[in-house]
């Protein structure tokens, strides 16, 4: 189980779905649930950069999300939450009240990604309150301005929701960008 922590944290630094020092992730367990350090590095996650905690109540040391993970996996049927900070996704939440994946995989996997506003975004009460109503119905949602959460039966199911996410997301960049550059094209193409 630690094992596979260890992997999807390096997985996701490889893949550039996190920085340094930013994204949590987690599984359910008998007990409650096993969470990253606060400020852990997910690409180079460690034994002892893993908590156990409760679901209910904070844990020192834990994720500064704690409050979010409980909430998602008391109202929800998550079994792995998975936490980024993918860069492409962002942008794109910064201008759009939904990602709406124009590539044939995004649009099997994800139909579509709503994006959420909040007054606190980052380890709030009122995200902790609101993501489980989104993810009862979505894998995969994005706080804008500030990362996606993905849930799944594991941690291997919620990383391909954000990489899928991360990727639709690129190309759905790229086709705005060139749609623009087409757009403003004169009829007879550029001289």
């Amino acid at each position: 189980m630690k094992e596979l922590l260890l992997k999807i944290g390096r997985e996701l630094g490889r893949l550039g779905l996190v920085s340094s020092h930013s994204g949590n992730l987690s599984i359910r367990t008998k007990e409650g649930l096993l969470i990253t350090r606060h400020k852990a590095m997910l690409a180079s996650l460690s034994e002892e950069d893993l908590v156990e905690a409760p679901l209910f109540g904070q844990v020192e040391g834990a994720s500064s999300e704690l409050e979010v993970h409980q909430s998602i996996y008391l109202n929800t049927e998550a079994k792995a939450i998975l936490h980024c900070h993918p860069p492409y996704a962002i942008l794109l939440s910064l201008y759009l009240e939904e990602i709406k994946p124009v590539d044939a995989e995004g649009k099997h996997i994800l139909q579509s990604v709503p994006v959420l506003e909040f007054k606190e975004s980052i380890a709030s009460k009122e995200v902790a309150q609101a993501l489980p109503h989104y993810l009862k119905t979505k894998k995969v949602v994005i706080i804008r301005g500030h990362g996606s959460f993905a849930i799944g039966e594991d941690l291997e199911e919620a990383l391909m929701y954000t990489s899928s996410l991360e990727s639709s997301a690129k190309i759905l960049y790229f086709a705005l960008l060139l749609q623009a550059i087409v757009e403003k094209t004169p009829k007879g193409g550029v001289s």
